[in-house]
């Protein structure tokens, strides 16, 4: 931890005498490579143009890491309690509150930040500064604003240490703590950068971190994306053609066929940053993580955490958003059915909506593409309803669904969540042909010209196969470990395993990814039904096609045999894209492929796999019933018996829940040995409710079975002419009767 007790701002009202110490407005001394920093400020024009605001909580170190930039940057620092209010009061900023009091005081210090001045300075503010609104608007308009975010529990702390009881705008009632928490949303409202410092960070490497933050800040332009299928000799030419993460979101896949992925990686997390959001609620970490993966050209903060905090709200049934429960032994839940459609799914398209519809342009309608084997479907269609009326007028949903390929809740989920820009579409076929005709479609450029030319209408995806949602799935991985420090299951730093169903490669992708970006996760395995590609690929490096057809089950989310996600091979590869698309179109045009034995090797290093029959899934659903009055879904069913035959048990593993079992009550009854009353969904949940099970039956999906109404919905041959053309119509009755 640095000590801020020598530089500590004159606004906090402490035991003992405030230290009179001033900071001057003039040029510190330079460090050794000071030049290089004042050189590279120089060229964006900040220096002399822009100053660095430091913003944070009393307590956070703003003074002494402010010094600290100053003399890298060789330029002045200014301490707005030192050199501003005091110059103008003429008195202590501790007489200056007893004379006025806490309301007055807040205004009184506004007004001496909007009769401020100044430029190609570090300023550190006040940890009050942030709640006068027109004197942040005043300062932030020549400056970049540095928050320095430290937890909560790292600030009573210091307070403590520096015999500090009493900060400005704490009320008699008001604890210390409740004050701090008060204050963190105005710090939110003003902030374009955040830099994370926890508890043992030193005052050198907290400034170090702000110079970092800044310079990713003006570099926006290093933050491209590449094709999964990009050979590296062809990068330097593509340079005139760079992709930025609002391109990657509207343009879903790249034009080569292959996935979007960031050209330089993801960002690391150090132990200390994770460790910050130990104390952290869900919605806090989403807007840390993913403020590091999105840049601000793109999104700025202020407005991501807008869109974080309406996607991760009253929409979800629990206030922890991604519970992990203790399952048994060394098992651990990961509760992802708590939004409105009842599967994990939703969290990526409760979010990315928004994402959407403030990256697209405004000139031009969207209409999104879906092929779903299930959950997808009814996320899509709830996620894009919710957008704003004048979003909603812009950009519609359509999804492909196969029509004999889901159960019959999440059929009628999917009918029932149609609204006048989302509609539902059942495909004679199966999931994999819903997939590749989508694909097909992306790649037409004859008839995604044709619709943007007659209709100003483009085409975009919002299946896995789109960054932007894999990122949140990123997130719940990442806090489901560090709830369970939370619970002081486990010290940071010691692993766990994670266990996932998954079928099209997405969801254990996003824990691959958690783990690059510093989540001690030791292990992931991959879960499979009886559609088992990807368990047979993992352990022999063979993918293989050939002769095989899907084959229905009770868990028809993983009924899938052609993985898109699996072309992040890429990462496996080395980022060798001329490799992957050798791989890919020996599976186009041979229906199989195999690793090399190096890259097996590589890939074992990291995943597991293993699969499960249909008796066991049942089984294992009465099992834990009977043993803890718990009911699993199909899914989380199939990871439970995987787990329990490839985990060592030497350390946790956390099981993903991705759906809730009210979704397939026909297999659950079956498995539990109830007999169905009758074949209609809502009845199904009806006997199911009357058993009081652990967890209650999903409330959301409740609703959406009892509307009525609205039970029309297309069903297209499996033609690629049908298809196109049903997407016509669709655009036509839709935007054409908008505009």
């Amino acid at each position: 931890m640095f000590h801020v007790v020598q530089y500590q701002p004159l606004r906090l009202i402490t035991q003992n005498s405030l230290s009179s110490m001033c900071l001057k407005l003039m040029p510190l001394r330079p460090v050794a490579f000071a030049q290089i920093w004042k050189s590279w400020f120089s060229s964006y024009s900040l220096v002399g143009n822009k100053n660095i605001i430091l913003m944070g909580p009393p307590g956070a170190g703003k003074t002494t890491v402010g010094r600290i930039v100053g003399q890298k940057l060789d330029c002045p620092v200014i301490d707005i309690d030192d050199d501003v209010l005091e110059t103008t009061w003429n008195m202590s900023v501790s007489e200056k509150l007893q004379d006025v009091g806490n309301e007055q005081f807040l205004e009184e210090e506004g007004k001496a930040l909007l009769e401020f001045s100044a430029s190609g300075s570090v300023i550190s503010l006040t940890g009050s500064n942030p709640m006068h609104a027109a004197g942040m608007q005043h300062v932030k308009k020549n400056g970049i604003v540095v928050y320095l975010d430290v937890p909560t529990t790292v600030i009573m702390s210091r307070l403590k240490s520096m015999k500090v009881d009493r900060i400005v705008g704490q009320s008699p009632s008001a604890s210390l703590k409740d004050i701090l928490q008060f204050r963190k949303q105005f710090y939110k409202r003003w902030y374009d950068i955040r830099v994370l410092c926890g508890g043992d960070i030193t005052a050198e490497v907290a400034a170090e971190k702000v110079l970092d933050a800044v310079k990713r800040h003006q570099n926006s332009e290093l933050e491209t994306f590449i094709s999964t299928r990009s050979s590296r000799s062809g990068r330097s030419m593509e340079k005139e053609s760079d992709k930025y993460f609002s391109d990657v979101v509207t343009q879903g896949l790249a034009s080569d066929g292959g996935l979007f992925v960031p050209e330089k990686g993801l960002p690391k997390f150090t132990a200390g940053d994770w460790e910050s959001l130990i104390e952290a609620t869900y919605v806090e970490r989403a807007q840390v993580i993913l403020e590091r993966c999105i840049h601000p050209a793109d999104i700025p903060a202020s407005k991501l955490a807008q869109m974080i905090e309406t996607a991760y709200g009253e929409n979800f049934a629990c206030s922890k958003i991604a519970p992990v429960r203790h399952l048994t032994g060394n098992q651990f839940l990961l509760e992802l059915f708590h939004g409105p459609t009842a599967s994990f799914k939703d969290f990526a398209l409760q979010l990315v909506p928004h994402i959407f519809a403030y990256c697209i342009p405004r000139s031009c309608n969207y209409l999104i593409l879906v092929a779903t084997s299930g959950d997808t479907g009814s996320a899509v269609l709830d996620g894009f309803s919710r957008l704003h009326d004048a979003d909603r007028q812009r950009i519609a949903v359509m999804i492909f669904f196969p029509e004999d390929g889901v159960s019959p809740i999440q059929k009628s989920q999917m009918i029932g969540c149609q609204k006048e820009n989302a509609w539902s579409v059942g495909v004679k076929s199966d999931f994999d042909f819903c997939q590749t005709a989508i694909k097909q479609i992306f790649t037409n450029s004859d008839y995604t010209g044709f619709l943007t030319v007659e209709y100003g209408t483009a085409l975009a995806a919002a299946n896995s196969i789109n960054w932007a949602r894999l990122l949140p799935q990123i997130v719940y991985h990442a806090s489901a470990y560090l709830d369970l420090v939370h619970q002081d299951v486990i010290p940071f730093g010691s692993p766990v395993d994670v266990c996932i169903p998954t079928g099209n490669f997405g969801n254990i992708l996003a824990a691959l990814y958690a783990k690059m970006m510093g989540i001690p996760i030791r292990k992931c395995i991959c879960a499979s039904n009886e559609n088992n590609v990807l368990t047979d690929f993992v352990r022999t490096g063979v993918y293989d096609l050939r002769g095989r057809n899907i084959i229905p089950t009770f868990s028809p989310a993983v009924d899938i045999l052609k993985s898109s996600n699996l072309e992040y091979l890429h990462l496996v590869a080395n980022e060798d894209g001329q490799l992957v698309t050798q791989l890919y179109n020996q599976l186009e045009n041979q229906g199989h492929f195999q690793l090399q034995e190096d890259l097996l090797k590589k890939l074992q290093r990291d995943l597991v796999a293993g699969w499960c029959s249909e008796e066991d899934c049942l089984a294992a659903i009465h099992s834990v019933y009977s043993t803890t009055g718990y009911i699993l879904d199909t899914h989380t069913a199939i990871a439970k018996v995987v787990a329990d035959r490839l985990q060592d048990r030497t350390c946790p593993i956390i099981i993903s829940s991705t759906a809730h079992y009210s979704k397939f009550a026909p297999a659950i009854l079956r498995a539990l040995k109830i007999a169905e009353i009758n074949q209609n969904p809502l009845s199904q949940l009806h006997l199911l409710s009357s058993y009081s099970p652990l967890p209650p039956v999903h409330w959301g999906l409740l609703e959406t079975l009892k509307k009525k109404g609205n039970e029309h919905y297309q069903v297209c041959a499996a033609d690629m002419s049908m298809l196109m053309s049903t997407i016509e119509t669709l655009i036509q009755n839709h935007f054409m009767r908008v505009h």
